[in-house]
């Protein structure tokens, strides 16, 4: 077989769903992932129409552009109107509606300079072939992407480019678990966590799910074998009620991590609160610059702030964020908001909740 094949095996996925079945015994599980690969994975591979009737897949706040909150975009709005200013992003970002449901695109279409870039490190590039402007990187995603941003940061420092910085805008995946669990809605019995997020965390910063809250915790990867034998695990830990934090994807998931990216993500971030589309503020959950890179810093360098804003009038992509509904519940489910004109950005980015269900839950 070739490598990755024996995790689509249909032999090993039967068995795995009949391990499952005998776990359950009956009983219901919810659980919920928090990355958006895991949202398309359980999509895409046709696992959500054969996984027992007792198993609820709610998909929560894992997809880096769906959190992004409406403050932050109104700021990147705000940012785009100044002169002398080149903004560098991914693509995902250009489509997320403002509150007035303007978007980056829509600035650029007005004049705004924005470059769509595929790595921080092009923003360098920018800086460097446009030498009386000032470069910003819009830095939003989690663990996984920000390590290349303080990389791209430790470069710019060695470069002596003084005109390129970052609005940081990271978020961290733990904080987010936790003010879940805190929540009165809170219905979650397991937790699928994100297999990228962990190749730079390790384990142990979800130690506090069973520690704490008595929730499983399984890492797992993006295959149908890798999402049941997860599954199992939860299952099992409930049914024992042994809930632990275990590593279910060792092929690519140390336990203890990534110590040299965690070094460098420390060595130019620290923890700060941070806004989440439909969750609001959440203490020491987000990156910001440490004080002694103010040059490198958007927020200090340009004055940035962020506004208080309106949510965007009838999207609930905040209660799908939140595993309080699916996207169907939502009024303009494939009604006013669609992949051609989202009105949210869970419809917005292809590993979005909204888009995911647009495109696959009813085939």
């Amino acid at each position: 077989m070739q490598p990755l094949t024996i995790y689509r095996d249909p032999i090993l996925c039967r068995n795995l769903l009949e391990r499952l079945n005998v776990a359950l015994n009956g009983h219901s599980m919810r659980f919920m992932e928090v990355c958006g690969t895991h949202t398309v994975a359980i999509f895409q591979s046709g696992l959500r129409t054969l996984l027992p009737k007792e198993v609820t897949h709610l998909s929560g706040p894992g997809c880096p552009v769906c959190v992004t909150h409406d403050a932050e975009v109104a700021a990147f709005l705000d940012l785009a109107g100044r002169d002398g200013i080149i903004i560098a992003t991914f693509g995902d970002l250009m489509r997320v509606p403002g509150p007035s449901g303007r978007s980056l695109k829509h600035a650029k279409a007005e004049g705004a300079r924005i470059e769509l870039v595929y790595s921080p490190l092009d923003a360098l590039r920018l800086a460097t072939e446009n030498p009386g402007d000032t470069v910003v990187f819009l830095g939003i995603g989690f663990e996984t992407t920000a390590p290349t941003v303080a990389a791209t940061l430790l470069t710019a420092q060695q470069q002596r480019l003084d005109n390129f910085c970052v609005f940081s805008l990271h978020k961290l995946v733990p904080p987010v678990l936790r003010s879940l669990l805190d929540s009165a809605e809170s219905a979650i019995d397991a937790f699928l966590l994100p297999g990228h997020v962990s190749t730079i965390l390790g384990l142990g910063p979800y130690a506090f799910l069973a520690q704490e809250y008595h929730v499983p915790g399984v890492v797992g990867g993006f295959e149908p074998v890798d999402i049941l034998l997860a599954l199992c695990l939860m299952s099992e830990q409930l049914r024992d009620h042994a809930p632990a934090v275990v590593n279910a994807y060792p092929r690519a998931v140390d336990n203890a991590g990534n110590p040299r990216a965690r070094a460098l993500l420390e060595q130019f971030f620290e923890p700060s609160d941070a806004l989440w589309r439909g969750i609001g503020r959440i203490p020491e959950s987000g990156l910001a610059l440490r004080p002694e890179y103010e040059q490198l810093d958007a927020v200090r360098r340009l004055g940035l702030c962020l506004p208080d804003v309106p949510p965007l009038p009838g999207c609930r992509c905040g209660d799908v964020l939140k595993g309080r509904i699916t996207p169907q519940a939502c009024p303009l489910f494939r009604k006013r908001c669609t992949p051609a004109t989202p009105v949210g950005p869970c419809m917005v980015s292809t590993e979005g909740s909204c888009a995911a269900y647009y495109k696959y839950a009813e085939q």
